[in-house]
């Protein structure tokens, strides 16, 4: 497997799913790597459990009939003059918004159930034991991820919206590969890419004090989930081949423009547009008309726009090269982007967010500080 796996640093080196006699080799036990343990070692300053009300009620209350979760600007289809027409024509807008806020809240929660399964899956075939445990270390969090945003979802609506039929290929795509370096691309850093520029977008916007800090609280984790994956960029992107760096840069090139391309798409949402006694097919001509590339670059230069967020990632990472920059450059400063540095647009929030967990789960006992890093 490990030809298919690209790997390069024997910490990811992993093995057949229904390989377990492998997991039993005596010299394993002894070759456990170091470089998680920052990250193992720090969930105890960002431990928090959905179903304790110390950390987040979810009975707190929010008039969704009276007050719309996003402003108008962050609902790129109110730019459209056919749908606010006809939205402020049947005095329905306020409702429309909340519903684009449930299909956004919906995807999350898919994206979230994608991550359990996916970290889980490389605790079947990650051979390093301290990879394993990192992994099984996530595959925790990601399971009180889904359990919050259920919970939020239930609370304000009832039930959440299917999957887009894009995110749920790309879902998918990354859960079933048998390649580690798509498991670790595909979710530690595109998907987990997206959902930090999504968590920041939503901390920044969202007028619903609980979710805020929902997503402030899911963002203590990712800001770790993410780390694992810059992780096995340092070690492993420095010594692809170049047909092999040719690979998976393509490959996220490719999921990038699947996501940014179809994710927002009206016919995505179609079922909404209908409950509304809009026509998905005007929606969309009316998108296209938005959405030239230049006014797609504009929605890019915000920090905690998801796509520029995920960029940043792979340019972060060394998954961008003189050979796909101009790709990428159609939508953002690519030269502003590389002066910004490493600091992620949520490592802010999430420190803050552990600060307040830590005054928390650790009352009795002086803060050690707070740091998103890893070595």
């Amino acid at each position: 497997m490990s030809d298919s796996n690209i790997t390069k640093d024997m910490m990811y080196d992993a093995v057949a799913p229904d390989d377990f006699e492998s997991m039993l080799e005596l010299d394993r036990y002894n070759n456990r790597s170091t470089a998680f343990d920052k990250i193992i070692s720090a969930t105890h300053d960002h431990f928090w459990d959905p179903l304790d009300k110390a950390y987040i009620d979810f009975d707190e209350p929010f008039d969704m009939k009276a007050e719309a979760l996003l402003p108008d600007d962050q609902v790129i289809t109110l730019g459209i003059p056919y749908v606010r027409d006809h939205l402020e024509a049947t005095g329905r807008k306020i409702e429309f918004i909340n519903e684009m806020a449930l299909w956004q809240f919906s995807s999350i929660l898919h994206g979230e159930q994608g991550a359990l399964n996916l970290s889980a899956s490389l605790c079947h075939v990650l051979k390093d034991q301290g990879a394993q445990e990192y992994a099984a270390n996530q595959t925790r969090e990601e399971a009180r991820h889904v359990t919050a945003f259920a919970k939020y979802i239930k609370a304000r609506w009832g039930r959440p919206r299917p999957c887009s039929q894009v995110l749920q290929a790309l879902l998918v795509e990354i859960i079933s590969a048998p390649e580690v370096y798509k498991k670790i691309i595909g979710m530690q850093m595109l998907v987990e890419g997206l959902a930090m520029g999504a968590f920041a977008s939503g901390y920044r916007f969202n007028r619903d004090p609980l979710a805020r800090k929902l997503f402030q609280l899911v963002m203590t984790d990712e800001a770790f989930h993410h780390k694992f994956g810059k992780i096995w960029a340092d070690r492993t992107v420095p010594k692809l081949s170049v047909e092999e760096r040719n690979m998976v840069e393509d490959w996220a090139a490719h999921c990038f423009q699947s996501l940014l391309f179809n994710m927002g798409s009206p016919m995505q949402q179609a079922d909404i547009y209908r409950d509304f006694g809009l026509d998905p097919e005007k929606v969309m001509s009316g998108m296209r008309e938005l959405a030239t590339d230049e006014k797609r670059r504009e929605r890019l230069k915000s920090q905690t726009n998801i796509f520029r967020v995920l960029i940043k990632t792979l340019l972060n990472a060394g998954l961008i090269t003189e050979r796909t920059r101009a790709f990428y450059a159609v939508y953002v400063d690519m030269d502003e982007l590389t002066l910004e540095g490493d600091r992620m647009v949520g490592d802010d929030i999430a420190e803050e967010g552990i600060r307040y967990l830590q005054a928390i789960n650790f009352k009795d006992r002086p803060a050690d500080g707070v740091s998103i890093a890893a070595e």
